[in-house]
């Protein structure tokens, strides 16, 4: 793995004209740190408003949003395989592409505008976990460690040469919210640091090995219906990974049931899988004093029981588990489902 320096931020002998791609709020930090640091964005290119929420209201992705708060001029194709899209991407004339989780794949034809490269921030230890969802499915896996990688970008998926790395660890209550947010200001940080070294050749490209390298798919909803025949701790995994989206689910009473957070524990209660259990006093004293705080019951699975600690019905606000007992007198000995 490459590890990158820490350097303090020098003025620039060169400002570089840079076209910005990119659209969630994973690639806010980066575009403010290549805005600060003195670069000319010349245009940043997101993914069109969508439509959110019950009544289809368009929602600006949090790019734009912030492109327009730093006075930048803002693109928004429909798709950057658009010829008419990409010509107007020709016709700035880039240095440098930089893309940070735009949400498209680029063609070729785009890959070859710019006259140096298309940067691109990665989040992950790449050449693993290439593709869309790396941060889910570092957790899914188990991983210790994940981290950020600065690529240049070629016709591959993620199979450009890396230019920089830094990793992070993953901790037991990370979810993919949280480590998003960590990994997005690390990427930041990282890629701030990397173009001035890059420009003046400091950072010699490295190929990655493509015999070490995992790939991720696109994630569904349906990912996130719980199957209680799984471990309790493969459950929790996909509990912190589908957090926020696309949530791990169940069903009560044939209603939908979202599981927030959770903790797993090897304890047995000899009933089937999906069954919520009382939690004895031996399993509650090997929880956390905040997790305990929170617990009220457990859910047998295939191996272990899981202790729900943040649950929410559809259509009401997410309760500790111990207060959405209350409301749901006779949970214990109820059976979850695994479909909705």
């Amino acid at each position: 793995m490459l590890e990158s320096r820490s350097l303090p931020l020098e003025p620039h002998t060169h400002v570089m004209s840079i076209v910005f791609i990119g659209t969630p709020a994973f690639a806010v930090p980066s575009l403010r740190r290549l805005t600060s640091t003195g670069h000319e964005i010349t245009v940043v290119i997101t993914q069109p408003d969508r439509p959110v929420g019950r009544h289809g209201t368009p929602q600006p992705p949090p790019v734009k949003l912030a492109a327009e708060e730093l006075g930048l001029r803002v693109l928004q194709p429909q798709s950057l395989r658009d010829p008419a899209a990409v010509a107007e991407l020709r016709a700035e004339a880039p240095e440098v592409i930089v893309v940070v989780a735009y949400g498209q794949i680029l063609r070729p034809e785009v890959i070859e505008i710019p006259a140096r490269a298309v940067l691109n921030v990665h989040p992950s230890l790449l050449p693993r976990w290439r593709g869309a969802s790396p941060i889910p499915a570092a957790i899914l896996a188990g991983d210790t460690e994940t981290g950020v990688t600065i690529i240049l970008m070629d016709a591959g998926m993620d199979s450009g040469p890396i230019l920089s790395q830094r990793s992070l660890a993953i901790s037991d209550d990370d979810a993919a919210g949280s480590l998003s947010e960590r990994l997005s200001e690390a990427g930041a940080d990282l890629l701030a640091e990397t173009i001035p070294r890059w420009l003046v050749h400091e950072v010699e490209p490295v190929a990655q090995d493509d015999s070490q390298a995992t790939t991720c798919p696109i994630l569904r909803k349906e990912d996130g219906i719980i199957d209680w025949r799984l471990t309790a701790t493969d459950i929790w995994r996909r509990v912190r990974a589908y957090n926020p989206w696309p949530g791990a689910y169940t069903s009560l009473n044939g209603e939908l049931l979202h599981i927030w957070r959770a903790w797993p524990l090897d304890s047995e209660s000899g009933t089937e899988p999906g069954t919520v259990v009382a939690i004895d006093t031996a399993s509650s004293e090997r929880l956390t004093a905040n997790n305990a705080n929170a617990a009220a019951f457990a859910v047998q699975t295939g191996s272990g029981i899981l202790v729900p600690l943040e649950l929410q019905r559809a259509g009401r606000r997410s309760l500790p588990a111990s207060e959405f007992q209350r409301g749901m007198p006779g949970l214990v000995s109820r059976r979850l489902g695994s479909s909705v």
